[in-house]
């Protein structure tokens, strides 16, 4: 089974949902022989971010949704808290927010390659840098770092990095994105049928099992935890 999902790395709720879904397959006796590959789609949350943070999360939050710091702060822990039931060291009051176009550069470099195994890797490694080790995801040495720890040649990863190399390949999955009426991520498209955000456990769970037996859905945004260019959905 192919699953196709759009993600940034600078969402919470991508790093989540990806996560549980790929926990609930690891849990289901239904996929225990089946092999299932994810494909990463590009989708920047804010494609004119700056390079470098400008802000604290928390006064980010507060600003964007009208509410109290207080409030914020409440907000930013309960989705920290969601990570963390994941299995994930989830910091989101501490992240940096920047451009993740380089970022997902990097990820159209290594999935070229065709390695689905470092890809993962990289990807995983990408998400962990932003929400648990709180790097600026625009750092193109801090990039370079990551690739290299997951295996890729260092002058070619730099070569894509001083480039605008595969800069195209991620706005074409923004377009695709928004002919599907893809307005908010995450978004998985498990084989005919299409999940979004970061839904319940048991939700996923049905999805999949859809799925497997080839039922087919429309997009459904009326459920799931997801984050758009006007921010992550927080109530």
């Amino acid at each position: 089974m192919k699953i196709t999902y759009w993600s940034d790395f600078a969402c919470p709720y991508c790093y989540i949902g990806e996560t549980r879904l790929r926990n609930v397959i690891k849990d289901m006796p239904e996929f225990k022989d089946e092999e299932v590959e994810f494909e990463m789609k590009a989708f920047q949350l804010d494609p004119y971010a700056g390079v470098h943070a400008t802000g604290d999360t928390q006064t980010r939050f507060a600003k964007k949704y009208g509410i109290s710091m207080e409030e914020a702060g409440d907000t930013i822990e309960h989705i920290s808290q969601l990570g963390r039931d994941e299995g994930i060291d989830f910091k989101y009051a501490t992240t940096l927010f920047t451009n993740t176009m380089d970022a997902h550069r990097l990820t159209k470099f290594a999935m070229e390659k065709g390695d689905k195994e470092l890809t993962d890797k990289l990807i995983e490694r990408l998400y962990a840098a932003y929400f648990t080790d709180n790097k600026e995801l625009a750092d193109k040495d801090l990039l370079l770092g990551i690739a290299v720890d997951c295996g890729f040649d260092a002058d070619e990863v730099k070569a894509v990095l001083d480039s605008d190399k595969y800069h195209d390949e991620v706005v074409l999955d923004e377009r695709e994105a928004a002919r599907y009426g893809i307005h908010a991520v995450p978004c998985f498209i498990i084989g005919d049928y299409a999940l979004q955000g970061a839904q319940p456990a048991e939700y996923m769970k049905s999805a999949l099992l859809k799925a497997m037996e080839k039922e087919s859905s429309k997009v459904d945004e009326s459920q799931g935890m997801t984050c758009g260019p006007d921010g992550c959905r927080i109530g």
